[in-house]
């Protein structure tokens, strides 16, 4: 059965946050899957079916951003907001110069309406053809 409610996946090493986005992104009428580290994201089925990935930069094996890279080496041009607690200028510009959506700090950009109009947009800027 497919359904037209995009899915969001969020990929955070902590419980906490990863638990609190998911109910935000749920409350804004989004199927959504979480998983604990970028291994994990990459091993799933939900890989196909992402159609917006919210990603932690700083996570242990993987980082966020070696997970952009590897998406892009794969040919995967999802849609990507990464939230982090340490924001680094270079970090950020790397990200962005790779194509993220946006950049936001956590806790309190993420749970807030810049976190919504982020979210939206990167569905509008989606580069896959719908299924």
């Amino acid at each position: 059965m497919t359904t037209n409610i995009p899915l969001i996946s969020i990929v955070d090493d902590d419980d906490t946050v990863r638990a609190a986005t998911e109910s935000l992104v749920r409350s804004l009428g989004f199927e959504t899957r979480t998983f604990a580290s970028a291994e994990l994201f990459l091993q799933s089925s939900s890989l196909q079916a992402t159609r917006c990935l919210i990603l932690d930069v700083q996570m242990p094996n993987m980082s966020g951003i070696e997970l952009q890279e590897r998406l892009s080496d794969l040919g995967f041009e999802i849609p990507i907001i990464f939230i982090t607690a340490y924001p680094d200028e270079a970090v950020r510009q790397r990200a962005m110069e790779a194509g993220a959506d946006a950049f936001l700090l956590k806790p309190f950009e993420i749970h807030g309406q810049r976190f919504v109009d982020c979210l939206f947009e990167a569905l509008k800027q989606d580069k896959r053809s719908a299924p």
